[in-house]
């Protein structure tokens, strides 16, 4: 198997509570092998890629001038060391970097160019769960195998439920109740956009379909603009 290590959430948590620079890179490998470890011990590595460190996001273009922009609700501070934990990584791990895109657009390309039955994704991120392929989320130490249609069904719940760590919500008020109801017979992707585009409707009127679009290429991954 390929790892597809998305390193990005790992180098913020080795940077808090930390006190000097040598902790936070200790911290880092220390988690980093422990977790390729972890892996190993259940399937064969064969090869693993590092992904962090995306410069710019085509996402924030979108919304310029919306009301609600993308991610800005994230804190902007960095934590202490963080800067230096990251020259460390990139030149010692070199990870591949997103530029133009986000560090998961670029995972997600990865696998699918790989093909999803030969790599493993490593992240906590749960937005990788609109991937047909095997996860490994490394805080909870435990696999994830989705399957395609649970991949769509993650997707488009996402579109209406939204993604608040991202500050994405298109459809205020609905969640996953909801969606359970509404999806319970589809089986098919267009089957979910119809879903998904005529809740749009209720909501935006003749706006409905610039706002479905918008909301799709802010939440789908490895679909660029």
């Amino acid at each position: 198997m390929i790892l597809l290590f998305d390193i990005d959430s790992l180098l913020y948590s080795s940077t808090y509570g930390v006190e000097t620079e040598e902790e936070a890179i200790h911290k880092f490998d220390e988690a980093f092998q422990k977790t390729c470890n972890d892996v190993e011990d259940f399937y064969e590595v064969e090869e693993i890629i590092c992904f962090g460190l995306s410069k710019y996001n085509y996402r924030k273009g979108l919304t310029r001038n919306a009301e609600k922009k993308y991610k800005a609700n994230r804190q902007t501070e960095k934590p202490p060391f963080f800067d230096q934990l990251c020259n460390y990584v990139r030149e010692y791990y070199e990870p591949e970097i997103a530029c133009g895109m986000e560090t998961d657009d670029l995972v997600v390309i990865y696998q699918r160019k790989i093909g999803y039955d030969n790599c493993i994704i490593v992240s906590i991120d749960k937005d990788y769960l609109q991937c047909e392929g095997l996860i490994y989320n490394y805080r909870k130490r435990e696999f994830i195998e989705v399957r395609k249609q649970e991949a769509l069904y993650n997707f488009y719940e996402q579109m209406i439920v939204g993604d608040t760590a991202d500050n994405v919500n298109y459809c205020k008020g609905y969640g996953k109740k909801y969606t359970q109801e509404a999806f319970k017979d589809v089986v098919s992707e267009f089957g979910y956009q119809r879903k998904v585009l005529s809740l749009f409707k209720e909501i935006y009127a003749n706006k409905a379909r610039e706002r479905f679009i918008e909301c799709y290429h802010l939440l789908r991954l490895g679909h660029l603009w």
